[in-house]
């Protein structure tokens, strides 16, 4: 597994991020999901690093990155934040410029990173989310029955973080179990260290916050650059065929389409966690974009 990366610790301005880099060529900056950590890209990274020179992190609050302190208005884990911590790592690395991919939470932190730092990507790929503005905008009671862990993860401390203590392995092993189409996506190695990480009562709390930020500083940025501000790079967006996204959304890529006037993209036939679930697929589908 990362057969040829290297791991490394980075220091940013606001906190330490963990990741591994691999492979030689242009680089290309991978970022995950809830409730994994850069581990989703296993199956993917060593196909990219044949062609690029592949960056893979933990956010800040996920897997062994920092979990700085947060603020009552939970700015530290905001979107804009996070998206902070990945242009500094790879400038330490020597990447000014570089092509970005992301799902889940991952795709948030790379599509507000687009937005402030237009001249750092030169392409961006995002999987199986809308804007989180246009999630909040269009939300209704499906919405609510169906991304229920938005609104519990966003819940005031410490409700969740006591509920998700209690038995850390519930809501890993309800995510894992129930969002993928493909049942063994996730070898054990991997699925146990997804369980280990929420046994931290600090990785808990940030990814609370985290949810938190979302429901207020990153609805609110979101909403403040509708309509004033595009994506500068071409996009790439794919979304599960048989996720949340394809049943709440007529056309999602419609919606992407309101941020970017050079945007493509598809639906892939398994669950939301497309990278572990198609990972074949889904290095073919980047290697063809990325290009």
């Amino acid at each position: 597994m990362f057969d040829g990366f290297e791991e490394f610790d980075l220091t940013t301005s606001g906190t330490t991020i963990h990741g591994r880099r691999g492979g030689s060529g242009p680089p290309v900056l991978l970022l995950h999901g809830i409730p994994e950590t850069h581990l989703m890209w296993h199956r993917v990274a060593p196909q990219l690093a044949e062609h690029y020179t592949v960056v893979a992190t933990d956010l800040r609050g996920y897997g062994d990155s920092g979990k700085p302190p947060s603020t009552p208005d939970h700015e530290p884990y905001s979107m804009r934040a996070t998206a902070r911590d990945q242009i500094e790592v790879m400038r330490s690395l020597g990447y000014h410029r570089f092509r970005l991919v992301g799902h889940d939470r991952g795709a948030r932190c790379a599509y507000r990173l687009a937005l402030d730092a237009p001249d750092a990507v030169a392409r961006l790929a995002v999987m199986d989310v809308v804007p989180t503005g246009d999630a909040y905008r269009r939300a209704e009671m499906k919405f609510s029955l169906g991304y229920w862990v938005w609104s519990f993860l966003a819940a005031p401390e410490p409700v969740p973080e006591h509920f998700i203590g209690a038995a850390p392995d519930v809501l890993v092993n309800f995510m894992l179990d129930s969002w993928p189409e493909v049942k063994d996506a996730f070898p054990a190695e991997i699925r146990a260290e997804y369980v280990r990480k929420f046994t931290d009562p600090a990785t808990v709390h940030a990814i609370c916050e985290e949810y938190r930020a979302a429901a207020t500083l990153d609805y609110q940025q979101d909403e403040a650059d509708r309509g004033s501000r595009k994506l500068a790079c071409p996009v790439l967006f794919l979304w599960s065929q048989r996720g949340s996204v394809a049943t709440l959304y007529d056309d999602p890529l419609a919606i992407w389409r309101e941020w970017s006037d050079d945007v493509r993209g598809e639906p892939v036939p398994v669950g939301h966690f497309i990278p572990e679930e198609a990972p074949e697929q889904t290095a073919r589908l980047l290697l063809d974009f990325l290009r």
